[in-house]
């Protein structure tokens, strides 16, 4: 769907969209004579302006075009969470209608700028799509809207949309068709190609690790979970360097399981499918990096993705098999289905060697029991440092991917300690979620803030949200791309 901003109604047919925050709102004087039939038709529907709310009617006749209308509630607020929802309800309610092109009135509406280019994201996010496989749609199922014209946007609302939220458009398109994808398409080399042709032009640099190349450093925690695979593991690296030269970098740290049977510890076989969105961290991770690369974000970050594929095989690992990690620290494997904090162990080892950031974020889908806890409402966050925890979830308001933060502890420390080795990778039954970060926390270097989203319920809706339809949601792109704005730029 194309947006496009212009000063006066197109010719031609079209939808129209009013927002408005109830029937009484001034930016219905617009409709004219027709104004008082279709406020009757709104209350039929009984219409009352919340937000995101749809009221239909049809007006013209007398030699002008009939065309549909929408009145679309605003609620009492003209922020921009406001004129998000109208886009995407205006979208949601016709996106699949036979119309081709609608056009949002911005009179009265108390839009700015900012809302104004919002109301596309939402629109633009919202009509996302991916209909690759599907070969046997009707025509009446295929989306049927080309454009979305905003007509009147107050000054400044197109070089908004361009500059900031048309990079992060792009980067929760990438999220979204990387989680979407089944694991015979997107597995570790795979994802590293997408990444690297999504790139191109914007420079962010992208390089990846093989298997070699990790052996060689001694990753034997992420390099245990993949030697179940035929597939060969891979340790994607994204640059972007818009701060000032010799500034520590902000490290974003991604779980990149491509598929996850559990391995050994092999899951149930209902509901296992969705395992190809174990890689909801790194996915979002690669999105928020497209994003600051095309904004042109001024800070210094670099991103992060293991890349593994988690199967059950002759070759693949045991549990109660020993691992060596890359900061030297072995592991006792009780569980191969607590895979994740293996891979984001060793990841966060190189992060810190290799780039020396002060301030590191990882997001991984990491536990079932953040699902029971938080359910998808929220995802989960654990952290070293209260200032850092506050950016987070203020981000985290501020953009809809929500967090709640949990606690971490001496007394859940002691849960996974094993018997044999430094530190063993599950505890018991209880605060799942808890001894999963706890775990990571055991190879975060002294000095260094770090914060652990755990996603788990967050990264796959099988219900449509603001910004999404039922599936992938892009968790993670706007919350990590606003927190970078936040403390960098």
């Amino acid at each position: 769907m194309q947006i496009r901003f212009a000063d006066q109604s197109p010719s031609g047919a079209y939808a129209l969209v009013v927002p408005t925050g109830s029937l009484e709102r001034g930016n219905l004087a617009s409709l004219g004579e027709m104004r008082a039939a279709i406020e009757a038709a709104a209350r039929g529907q009984r219409f009352e302006g919340e937000p995101g709310t749809v009221a239909e009617s049809w007006f013209g006749g007398g030699g002008e075009p009939i065309r549909r209308l929408l009145l679309v509630g605003t609620g009492p607020a003209s922020d921009g969470g406001a004129a998000e929802k109208v886009g995407s309800a205006a979208v949601a309610k016709l996106l699949t209608s036979g119309e081709k092109t609608l056009v949002v009135n911005f009179d009265g509406s108390g839009f700015d700028a900012d809302a104004a280019a919002r109301l596309a994201l939402g629109a633009a996010a919202r009509a996302w799509r991916y209909d690759r496989y599907r070969t046997k749609l009707k025509d009446k199922q295929k989306p049927s809207v080309e454009e979305l014209v905003l007509v009147g946007a107050p000054a400044g609302a197109e070089q908004r949309w361009t500059e900031r939220y048309l990079p992060l458009l792009d980067g929760l398109k990438l999220t979204r068709e990387l989680v979407t994808e089944p694991a015979n398409i997107i597995y570790a080399e795979t994802f590293v190609e997408r990444v690297r042709k999504a790139a191109e032009g914007t420079g962010l640099e992208v390089s990846a690790l093989g298997q070699a190349e990790m052996e060689k450093l001694g990753m034997g925690a992420l390099l245990g979970v993949n030697q179940g695979s035929a597939r060969e593991p891979r340790l994607l690296v994204m640059r972007w360097n818009g701060g000032a030269e010799g500034t520590a970098p902000l490290a974003l740290i991604g779980k990149g399981v491509t598929f996850d049977t559990g391995g050994i510890s092999i899951k149930p076989a209902a509901g296992m499918e969705a395992m190809k969105w174990d890689m909801g961290g790194a996915g979002a991770v690669a999105g928020a990096m497209l994003a600051l690369a095309r904004r042109k974000a001024k800070a210094n970050v670099v991103g992060l993705c293991g890349l593994v594929e988690n199967m059950p095989s002759g070759t693949a690992q045991r549990p109660g098999d020993v691992v060596t990690s890359m900061n030297g620290q072995t592991v006792e494997v009780i569980n191969t289905d607590a895979e994740g904090r293996l891979v984001l162990a060793d990841v966060m080892t190189y992060a810190q060697r290799e780039f020396a950031p002060k301030r590191m974020v990882d997001l991984a889908t990491l536990t079932g029991a953040m699902l029971i806890a938080l359910g998808h409402e929220h995802a989960g966050i654990f952290c070293n440092n209260d200032a850092l925890a506050g950016e987070l979830v203020t981000a985290g308001l501020e953009t809809g991917d929500k967090l709640w933060r949990l606690p971490l502890g001496e007394a859940y420390d002691r849960l996974i300690d094993s018997t044999i080795a430094d530190i063993k990778n599950v505890g018991p039954r209880e605060a799942g979620s808890i001894t999963a970060a706890q775990f990571l926390q055991r190879f975060v270097e002294e000095g260094v803030e770090w914060a652990h989203l755990d996603i788990a319920g967050t990264v796959w809706s099988d219900k449509p949200g603001t910004l999404f339809d039922k599936g992938a949601t892009g968790f993670g792109v706007r919350l990590l791309d606003r927190w970078v704005e936040m403390v960098a730029g």
